[in-house]
């Protein structure tokens, strides 16, 4: 611009001085051009940009006096000015900024101004709704507004340089702008900080020329909206008052959606990932993902499942799918939709975990894999977790190259006016956070939403960003078919009722324009409804409901686990003189670089405990990370401050000292032959990053993926990942997924919100072998459970409750002969002492069995007590226990300790499994918040539970 600028500074009515300017205009160009296009094009708050003629004036008397107080640009704007006035003063016209300015350069700078009004405001005077005017905004786009009036329309501006056109009339400058920014398109593009990507859509946007369409071309899209209406009509017919959440009046999702795949196709995008609530998710289904129409009209049937006794099974608009599809252009693409629950958004993290698992395991590109997430209007704009995954996008550890954002604009959240919605102009605002253009399109138009789609693949597929498309549409129902609009919203009701579908839009055009004929379109809609009468029919005939894994091909090989499964142990043993081998080559640091001192301490520390054969808690850990990478087995560990470890303890990044601050992962250099190591610290977020885990862990069955709370407290900000994925995924949508959550948990007096994982609550989730959750107390252990994890035949999600005290406690230490040889245990019995003397057992669960143990050498008694491990909460190992518990057959009382409150931890799962054991329990007493600010109140609270423990024993030791 501000070389255009410089031309139109020089600019004059005769022919000798325009010669003499343009060789001005391209010997300062030369030197300038480029850094004023890069420099004053993206500074929106250069006087250029919004010019004031008196401004530049005073701008200019402030350069002559001092160069410096000036921006750059300005002063390479006013060195060329200068430039021509030493070159060819005086030259013919005057022209001078110092009190002279022509009347001619001031009109062109306000042309520049009105340009520039259009590329930043333009998308606020769009014909972007279809059923009624838009709000209004002020100030307008009104000539007058920019200083300019119905007489200047015949002048010749050379300001139409800017815009693609040449010199041109006032006009056609201004017909080229409202084609350009006001018509069925409108974009938000102008605060994007990258020149390249501006100019790059600005080419697009202001194109003279716009891209047209074949008849072929049309013809396919007239098919695609045919479908999309059609099969809503048809299912409106035959299950009448059935809750299907149509797409109407946003049915130009899906030609949308099919050009993306067929345009994708052809630039050698592989996968598209998709995500996206239930409004318009059967339609999707049915006309891109090629899931057969009778398998939905079978669900519509309200069929029982197969294998409904351990299988519940989801509402239609739920379900997952995969399948191939190959496009017109011959290429064959992979098509996922993710099975979501009814909490909107709540699907968004996986679909980006789930497409950077394909993208690290296999494509190996960015560019072979799209993910997709369709919106709500009012959901993008409620919904926090929206934030978080659009902050994700450009991470190291959660980038996918990219998502193309699609909203299914209704105008209306449920019952909820847009107005009282969100406090932003657009729903979709969240898209500046990471400066993303947004297109805003008539969804009524059937071509401009396919030109909007085809700009924003191209955008992603060039510059690996995010892109947004808000289909401006409405709904053609209320929130389901059920439901009455007309309660909350009767004005816009009663334009929608009258306002005809997508379908008889385009027919009409297509019609009117002559690219086909009444009788071409009445043929395909009899030819799908035929079709679809034949599918109905196959549906009535089936018997039961058929649910399959999503992602069936992925997870072949791998069995939904039974009882008898999970209670078989796992081979996790490993050679030992390997693991030897591995223990140091993990804790030695490379030579030749220098390291912080107490780096190199924690490093020689870790080979002093391989020589003494004292493992704690993070060789345990690191180990298991080992040997599963030595065994193939690629290693994901992902959340807040991981690659150190909160608690300092597990330091699989290292950072040389501070003059080189390199990055040094010795888990990555075990052998040639291993699997990749991974670990990432996550932004500050739980719901998205443990769904973004969540969805790696869909792609990853042969890998182990974790994600870590910073404390385990901070796992109730991902609770709707928890509750609607983790939990029931399975037993909803016959999935399997073997996530694991390391949550730091343990009491020692940090308060309320540093001590409780809230082992309760995912003991409470518990049912059906839907997940495990454990609480291991030996470094040996959790070796074993690690890697039971992934050498099992099953997945299930793993609630890991760790330790924080225990991360260097003396006691919590084990061999390496403990980790080649062993497995992991699920119960640890008591073998210290004799079961002919033991008249009490106490039941417990990791750290309060080391405290018990340290109260019972400082009280010198005990020794008539039984103290035995529960390992493996869920699937709580009863017959072992049982078994045990028989071992003592004198005993005449069996104690569940905890350090947890009575009303929080294991007690109420305990009494609820083992009810015919009259448990009782010794615990802190119950509690509104999880545990004591003050270490000494906890101290005291934990002596008193201990008197109690101890005084049920009458042994001296």
């Amino acid at each position: 611009m501000a070389a255009n600028a410089l031309q139109l500074g020089l600019r004059s009515g005769t022919t000798e001085n325009q010669k003499a300017k343009k060789l001005v205009y391209s010997k300062v160009s030369a030197t300038f051009a480029s850094q004023f296009n890069s420099q004053v094009r993206m500074d929106l708050h250069s006087y250029l940009a919004n010019s004031d003629i008196n401004a530049i004036e005073s701008l200019y008397q402030q350069y002559k006096s001092n160069p410096q107080s000036v921006d750059s640009s300005w002063q390479r704007f006013f060195e060329g000015f200068e430039f021509q006035r030493a070159e060819f003063a005086p030259l013919p016209g005057g022209d001078r900024l110092n009190g002279a300015v022509s009347s001619e350069v001031i009109k062109e700078f306000k042309v520049i101004n009105l340009i520039n009004g259009y590329r930043q405001r333009g998308h606020l005077f769009t014909e972007t709704n279809p059923v009624r005017e838009r709000r209004k905004h002020q100030p307008t786009l009104a000539l007058e507004n920019f200083g300019l009036s119905d007489q200047d329309l015949d002048t010749v501006f050379q300001a139409g340089n800017e815009v693609g056109l040449g010199p041109a009339k006032l006009r056609d400058i201004l017909a080229h702008l409202n084609n350009s920014y006001c018509k069925h398109i409108g974009i938000e593009y102008m605060y994007v900080r990258n020149p390249e990507r501006v100019q790059w859509l600005r080419e697009r946007i202001e194109a003279v020329k716009k891209p047209s369409f074949s008849v072929e071309e049309k013809k396919q899209f007239l098919e695609m909206a045919s479908k999309a209406s059609l099969f809503e009509q048809y299912i409106h017919r035959k299950f009448v008052g059935a809750k299907r959440f149509s797409v109407e009046g946003c049915e130009a999702m899906v030609p949308a959606m099919d050009y993306m795949v067929r345009l994708g196709g052809d630039m050698g995008v592989k996968e598209f990932v998709i995500g996206m609530a239930h409004r318009g998710r059967l339609n999707v289904l049915t006309n891109i993902m090629g899931k057969p129409q009778e398998q939905v009209f079978s669900e519509f049937e309200g069929l029982e499942f197969e294998d409904s006794d351990n299988f519940d099974g989801d509402v239609k608009y739920h379900y997952g799918y995969s399948n191939d599809v190959t496009t017109a252009g011959g290429n064959q693409v992979h098509l996922t939709l993710c099975p979501n629950p009814s909490h909107l958004e709540a699907v968004n993290p996986v679909v980006e975990g789930l497409s950077r698992a394909k993208i690290d395991h296999y494509l190996q590109s960015e560019d072979k894999i799209v993910p997709v997430l369709v919106h709500g209007d009012a959901a993008i704009a409620g919904q926090g977790i929206v934030y978080e995954v659009v902050q994700m996008a450009l991470l190291d550890g959660y980038r996918t190259g990219g998502t193309v954002h699609i909203v299914t604009n209704n105008q209306v959240g449920f019952t909820t006016n847009y107005l009282d919605a969100r406090s932003s102009t657009y729903c979709t605002d969240v898209a500046k956070t990471t400066l993303c253009p947004v297109f805003h399109v008539n969804a009524d138009d059937v071509e401009a939403v396919i030109e909007t789609m085809k700009i924003a693949l191209e955008y992603r597929m060039k510059f690996h960003m995010d892109v947004f498309i808000d289909l401006l549409g409405y709904r053609k129902y209320g929130h389901n078919e059920g439901d009455e609009p007309k309660f909350t919203q009767p004005s816009l009701y009663k334009l929608i009722a009258s306002h005809p579908s997508l379908r008889e839009i385009y027919m009409n055009q297509l019609i009117a324009e002559g690219t086909i004929d009444q009788a071409y379109a009445d043929s395909l809609k009899s030819g799908f409804e035929a079709m679809l009468d034949t599918k109905l029919e196959i549906a009535k005939s089936m018997k039961m409901a058929h649910v399959k894994h999503f992602m069936e091909e992925t997870w072949k090989g791998y069995t939904k686990a039974t009882a008898e499964d999970i209670s078989t142990p796992v081979k996790t043993q490993f050679d030992e003189k390997k693991l030897k081998s591995i223990a140091t080559s993990i804790s030695t640091l490379p030579s030749g670089e220098k390291y912080i001192a107490k780096t190199a301490k924690v490093f020689a520390d870790r080979l002093k405990m391989i020589e003494e054969n004292k493992l704690d808690w993070a060789m345990g850990e690191l180990l298991a990370y080992g040997t599963l990478l030595e065994e193939g087995h690629p290693v994901r560990v992902s959340g807040q401050d991981v690659e150190r470890g909160t608690f300092s303890h597990r330091h699989a990044v290292v950072k040389t000292d501070e003059d080189q601050e390199k990055e040094i992962i010795t888990l990555n250099s075990i052998s040639p032959k291993q699997a990749k190591f991974t670990v990432y610290n996550s932004l500050l977020s739980e719901y998205g990053v443990l769904g973004f885990d969540y969805g790696y862990a869909f792609g990853t069955p042969h890998g182990l993926t974790i994600w870590e709370a910073q404390f385990g407290d901070f796992n109730n900000g991902a609770q709707i990942m928890i509750d609607q994925f983790i939990s029931a995924a399975e037993d909803k949508w016959r999935t399997m997924n073997g996530i694991t959550l390391f949550l730091p948990h343990g009491y020692e007096g940090q308060g309320s919100e540093h001590s409780s994982a809230r082992l309760e609550r995912f003991l409470q989730l518990c049912a059906e072998l839907n997940m495990l959750v454990c609480n291991p107390t030996t470094p040996a252990n959790h070796f074993h459970l690690i890697r039971r994890q992934v050498r099992a035949s099953y997945r299930k999600p793993l609630v890991v409750m760790t330790p924080k005290k225990l991360l260097r406690y003396p006691k919590a230490v084990s061999t390496l002969q403990e980790m080649a040889k062993g497995q992991f245990q699920e119960i640890i019995n008591d073998t210290s002492v004799k079961t002919k003397d033991v008249n009490t057992i106490v039941l417990c669960s990791r750290k309060v069995y080391y405290y018990i143990l340290q109260q019972k050498e400082k009280r010198q008694t005990g020794d008539d007590m039984a103290v035995v491990r529960l390992e493996q909460l869920y699937p709580l190992p009863e017959e072992q226990l049982r078994k045990i518990i028989a071992e003592f057959s004198k005993a005449k009382r069996i104690l569940w300790a905890q350090e947890e409150p009575e009303n929080m931890g294991a007690w109420t799962y305990m009494l609820r499994a083992l009810r015919d054991l009259n448990l009782e329990v010794i615990a802190p007493p119950a509690s509104a918040s999880p545990a004591a600010g003050s270490p000494k109140v906890h101290e005291k609270r934990m002596t008193a539970m201990m008197d109690r423990l101890f005084s049920y024993s009458a042994v001296k030791a």
